[in-house]
């Protein structure tokens, strides 16, 4: 027997997006706002770690749209509500979770060498 939902969750799966891609906008405009504040802050030797709790809002958003939009997805695509949420949740909350612990080890590793160490166009 097939599950076929009635109302799948287009609105949410939008809405999902929408919150994550906002989200991810405001993450960007304080993460570029936090480097360029870099450079007259080394006097003071600041931590990386209090920069992180100025990225830890938009971050939450970012996960949460993220939820929402696997949760919905899956739902859409015939898994029914409850399993959805069951497998979209662990993806997306282990999947952000391992990006933060990323960006946490690169903003340290940034803030230590400087940014001349991510030359990427070396590695080719």
């Amino acid at each position: 027997m097939y599950y076929f939902p009635e109302q799948p969750p287009y609105f949410l799966l939008i809405v999902g997006f929408l919150i994550a891609l906002t989200s991810g906008l405001a993450l960007s405009g304080t993460l570029k706002v936090i480097v360029q504040n870099w450079p007259s802050e080394r006097a003071e030797n600041t931590q990386p770690r209090s920069s992180l709790k100025q990225l830890l809002v938009p971050f939450i958003g970012i996960t949460g749209g993220t939820c929402l939009f696997m949760s919905s997805g899956l739902e859409i695509f015939g898994f029914p509500p409850s399993l959805a949420l069951e497998v979209g949740l662990p993806i997306s909350l282990f999947t952000c979770l391992l990006v933060w612990l990323q960006l946490g080890s690169m903003m340290a590793f940034i803030q230590r060498e400087g940014m001349q160490s991510l030359d990427l166009d070396s590695f080719s």
